[in-house]
């Protein structure tokens, strides 16, 4: 894909320059994986690896990438990168984009998944099948070639891998949480609680989404990440509310606004809300989100969507709302570096009462 084609991808990011070098970069990171001389390249599988990386890696608004570049600029303080550190944090953004590729490629096989940012999943495509398995192998592997290139001589790689390996593990556990609370067929709402919610949403997105591209910029600033474990904390909870923000958005939000039509209650999820309903309701009221929840027909979405407002789970909502936003703003104003204060309010602004 031309370059042009990344820039586009990239429209709902950051600023217009850091835009642009980002999509540039992407380019040059493909081109060395294609160029890779640690293996023998046919023509087919030039072709397919170019496709795979243009199909998964971009079409995303890259929120995550394009925050390593924002936060590295907050902490030195300066609004213009020289053009090595520029390349240095857009490859770790770009890292951070070809993780979130292999999670959705892996999560929509595991998930059976029919769509995936307006195409077809990947593994839904013709000729492509149980192969995307094998192609979120390569995804994952290309961020260890990514870092090994680029990075293999500073002081921080050695972290920087540890990182990575730390937060797809995490991620991974979190993802098995959320199978084995959600088995399809096996509707059991029971397990569902605000603990077990807590842990899925926060190893399966926070740390990925919220901590990861914070952690990057601090090592590309030189920083110690045991140093600022308070800051992982924050970012975790900031996932956290990002992630019920979600699941509220998925009833209760405009589809117009959001860009999707919520199937949470169809879905099955271990969704905040059926979690809140369950703390909720009486026994007569449990009757009927045992009957209806994880049906897809639309009066048993109705029943469901009607007990939610009977129990004013939008009013339970707010109030959570505006008790984690206190609670972030405390913590962030308790931190004692004003830099490291102004990215992580940078990240709170994007994500307060987005699309209500």
């Amino acid at each position: 894909m031309a370059a042009a084609a990344a820039a586009v991808a990239l429209s709902n990011g950051s600023s217009g320059d850091s835009k642009a070098e980002f999509a540039e970069i992407y380019n040059k990171l493909k081109e060395e994986m294609l160029e890779d001389p640690a293996f023998e390249f046919t023509d087919e599988s030039l072709q397919w690896i170019d496709r795979m990386l243009d199909y998964n890696v971009l079409g995303g608004k890259c929120n995550r990438g394009l925050s390593v570049i924002d936060s590295y600029k907050t902490l030195k303080g300066v609004d213009v990168l020289s053009k090595e550190e520029t390349f240095l944090a857009c490859t770790l953004g770009w890292c951070i984009e070809w993780l979130q590729a292999y999670f959705l490629v892996l999560d929509d096989i595991m998930d059976n998944s029919q769509t995936r940012r307006g195409q077809p999943c990947w593994f839904r495509v013709p000729q492509v099948g149980l192969i995307a398995v094998n192609d979120g192998i390569i995804l994952r592997s290309h961020i260890s070639r990514i870092l090994q290139r680029h990075y293999k001589g500073k002081p921080y790689y050695v972290d920087l891998i540890d990182l990575f390996n730390e937060v797809e593990f995490k991620s991974a556990s979190g993802q098995l949480l959320d199978l084995i609370t959600t088995h399809e067929g096996e509707k059991d709402l029971t397990k569902y609680n605000l603990n077990v919610h807590r842990r899925i949403v926060q190893y399966k997105t926070s740390y990925y989404s919220f901590y990861l591209p914070v952690a990057c910029a601090l090592l590309l600033s030189g920083e110690n990440l045991d140093n600022f474990g308070d800051v992982k904390n924050i970012l975790v909870e900031m996932g956290t509310y990002f992630q019920v923000q979600d699941d509220y958005l998925d009833c209760f939000g405009d589809p117009e606004f959001i860009g999707k039509i919520g199937t949470d209650i169809e879905d099955n999820k271990c969704s905040w809300l059926v979690v809140q309903a369950l703390e909720h309701a009486d026994e007569s009221q449990k009757c009927i989100l045992l009957e209806n929840y994880g049906k897809s027909d639309p009066e048993s979405v109705a029943k469901v969507k009607g007990l939610y407002k009977e129990l004013n789970l939008e009013a339970v909502f707010h109030k959570y709302e505006k008790e984690s936003y206190n609670k972030l703003i405390a913590d962030i104003e308790a931190q004692p570096s004003k830099a490291v204060q102004k990215v992580l309010r940078s990240f709170l602004d994007k994500i307060y009462k987005r699309e209500m």
